[in-house]
């Protein structure tokens, strides 16, 4: 199932796959399907669905993409995107994450697809994953069927994970404390999963889980793709096992969440349009408040514009990058939340907001000590963090 809003002047069009984390084994996909019965099942899915962020048809929520024809195709196959098994005698579930993506595009082909310029793929989370894994498949697919002229795009948000070790090493008992890498090789083969031929073939046999972590897979993509991953994101920090509880963190903590940050700005470096804020988060473009973030005074639709425009440059002429119009914006500041238009944070006990003094303090952040390290004065350190500098 899918859920379509046409847009019959338009020749862009949008298919957003929803996120959800995935499940790898008869027992966490048997408890997933008693708690989170609608990633599993479209049974009891609402007939209409309101669109929100990227999604939205409101141009002040949605600036650049508002009047696009806008498809949501639910995550019900728990697989990243990238199964191909149906249901059998062995394997009580199907999971046909991959060929659900062929199908809908087979069907959108007959209500306009045929005529669109552009084809963004976009996902969020294990959606983000989704549209690495997918976007090359779907671009050979349409040309394939006839339809060389359609240039298929991808926008993968928060689905940028790095295969780095846990803070806290834990055996892999459930989806949320197993290392992403173990899951991912179990996941595979649960699901018979299928990654992108030109990624596989950088791989051993039995290493295709490689292909599920961004940086290994971007290099090896043909359609050009933005990336969008908050530099801290909770997500990440969950499978390495940082929890982020009411009591201050500890020092090798804080430690690994800067490191994390500093890792993730590496594999970000040679991404040609990429989007990613100093922020403690998970998931940005269907969030209402998509339009306030910004890195180095630029927001992610002005950012997207710019990487529009960009291709459809260099389509034209040489590949000189516009002036005033960025499409590579990482944040260099060293931790989380120290860019001032972050998502405010709340207090998970008492739901309070918090500015970012309030919430390093929560974290442990050692005021003192920091501005020693960083040789300046502790009231010039507070006064750079409250302006976000």
């Amino acid at each position: 199932s899918y859920y379509l809003k046409e847009s019959k002047g338009s020749r862009r069009w949008l298919l957003f796959l929803e996120g959800g984390w995935y499940c790898f084994n008869r027992e966490n996909c048997d408890t997933r399907y008693d708690t989170m019965r609608r990633l599993m099942s479209s049974r009891e899915w609402p007939v209409t669905r309101v669109g929100t962020g990227i999604l939205s048809s409101q141009p002040e929520e949605n600036p650049h993409w508002w009047n696009a024809n806008m498809v949501f195709i639910p995550y019900c196959s728990s697989d990243v995107w990238s199964g191909a098994s149906s249901k059998s005698e062995k394997n009580e579930y199907a999971f046909m994450g991959a060929l659900i993506i062929q199908e809908v595009i087979k069907e959108l082909v007959g209500k306009g697809l045929s005529t669109a310029k552009v084809l963004l793929l976009a996902g969020s989370s294990a959606g983000g994953t989704g549209v690495l894994l997918n976007v090359d498949r779907v671009a050979e697919q349409l040309e394939e069927m006839g339809y060389q002229g359609i240039q298929v795009r991808g926008l993968a948000d928060s689905g940028w994970f790095l295969d780095n070790k846990q803070y806290r090493r834990t055996d892999c008992i459930d989806t949320i404390t197993c290392a992403p890498t173990e899951a991912i090789r179990r996941g595979i083969r649960y699901w018979n999963g299928i990654v992108p031929e030109r990624c596989k073939l950088q791989f051993k046999e039995g290493e295709e889980w490689n292909c599920f972590f961004g940086y290994k897979i971007y290099p090896t993509l043909r359609c050009p793709v933005f990336v969008v991953q908050w530099l801290f994101d909770e997500a990440q920090l969950t499978v390495d096992n940082v929890h982020l509880t009411g009591q201050p963190v500890q020092e090798g903590q804080w430690l690994y969440i800067q490191n994390l940050g500093r890792e993730l700005r590496n594999t970000l470096k040679d991404v040609t349009a990429s989007f990613a804020p100093a922020c403690l988060s998970h998931e940005i473009i269907t969030r209402n408040h998509w339009t306030d973030i910004q890195v180095k005074g630029t927001s992610l639709p002005r950012a997207l514009h710019c990487w529009d425009r960009s291709l459809h440059e260099s389509n034209k002429n040489g590949k000189a990058p516009l002036k005033g119009c960025p499409i590579h914006l990482i944040d260099s500041c060293p931790w989380p939340h120290c860019n001032p238009s972050c998502p405010t944070i709340r207090d998970q006990f008492t739901g309070q907001e918090m500015n970012v003094i309030q919430f390093l303090m929560h974290m442990g952040f050692d005021v003192q000590k920091m501005a020693q390290q960083q040789g300046l004065e502790p009231s010039k350190l507070l006064g750079m963090l409250s302006n976000g500098n």
